[in-house]
């Protein structure tokens, strides 16, 4: 899949896709549809218009963070779906300030050349979120490229949406979570030095950060983890803590995964960590004979979840 993160100056072989275009956090099955549609909808190559920063990020920035996602995890999940080109637009008060009809003259014809465009049913765009599914549909009768609106979809019960994902999540109900993703919720990013007391432990574990991001339960879980790069890749499964480290004073929080079996360094390495199951919350113990033992407890449960997979 090629990244390309303006609609300026793009070469001929990156105009001319069929797109779904939206902010797909999380990348549930809700996108799905819309990206499925995107996919039928013509012959051409199948393409992805989302926005980084996510613009609620842009307009509120001291808000509490709220995305299931970064641009990493969503690029490589969307990859998986064999998109063959991601328009990653940056999303600033140029682009913020286009109406309706100028983003879709400058941007989708002029910068992207687009020949089909996708979106969900509740798809709004353009200055003020002025512009919506119905507009879009008349601006792409007028410019010359073809419109589906998808519909929304849901299990009968709940609408998927990246809301309803959040509170599962939240709540530690990663299956619940799953069923409406279509995938396992995963974090993805790059491996960083940490205190290394997991090494001491008898746990050496890679640590990741989870700035940014909508925090999960905070807790114990077992894990599915990819290897993304260097020498080592490859699907792994472990043990891993969500949260600050009550045993070790208060601390920023952050994902540190213990791979079973495993001894190489991944500093540097870019993993994908799935969150397959909530295992307990997190705990302060009264000594670290007690937490290693717990330790032990953990991973021998996590290991027992994850035989079958």
């Amino acid at each position: 899949m090629r990244i390309h993160n303006d609609w300026k100056a793009l070469p001929l072989d990156a105009r001319g896709a069929t797109v779904a275009m939206g902010n797909f956090d999380g990348v549930h099955l809700g996108h799905r549809s819309v990206i499925d549609a995107a996919r039928a909808a013509c012959d051409a190559p199948l393409g992805i218009i989302t926005f980084e920063p996510h613009p609620r990020e842009f307009f509120f920035p001291d808000a509490a963070p709220f995305r299931l996602m970064n641009a990493e995890s969503r690029a490589n999940r969307l990859a998986r779906l064999g998109v063959e080109h991601l328009y990653q637009l940056p999303f600033d008060a140029v682009l913020a300030g286009l109406s309706p009809e100028a983003f879709a003259r400058e941007v989708l014809v002029q910068g992207l050349g687009v020949r089909h465009v996708t979106v969900g049913e509740d798809f709004c765009f353009g200055r003020q979120r002025s512009g919506n599914a119905q507009t879009l549909t008349q601006l792409g009768q007028e410019l010359g490229f073809g419109v589906t609106v998808a519909p929304l979809i849901g299990n009968g019960e709940v609408e998927y949406s990246s809301t309803e994902i959040r509170k599962a999540l939240a709540a530690g109900r990663t299956r619940d979570a799953e069923r409406m993703l279509g995938h396992w919720h995963r974090i993805d990013g790059e491996v960083l030095h940490g205190d290394k007391r997991g090494r001491d432990l008898g746990y050496p574990t890679a640590n990741m950060a989870v700035d940014g991001l909508h925090l999960p339960a905070l807790g114990i879980y077992a894990v599915l983890v990819d290897v993304l790069t260097g020498a080592d890749r490859g699907s792994y499964k472990g043990v891993a803590s969500l949260g600050v480290r009550p045993m070790f004073g208060q601390n920023r929080p952050n994902l540190e995964v213990h791979l079973f079996d495993f001894a190489a360094d991944l500093y540097g390495q870019h993993l994908s960590v799935a969150l397959v199951e909530y295992l307990r919350p997190e705990a302060k113990f009264d000594s670290l004979e007690a937490l290693i033992a717990q330790m032990d407890r953990d991973s021998a449960q996590a290991r027992e979840i994850l035989a079958t997979r």
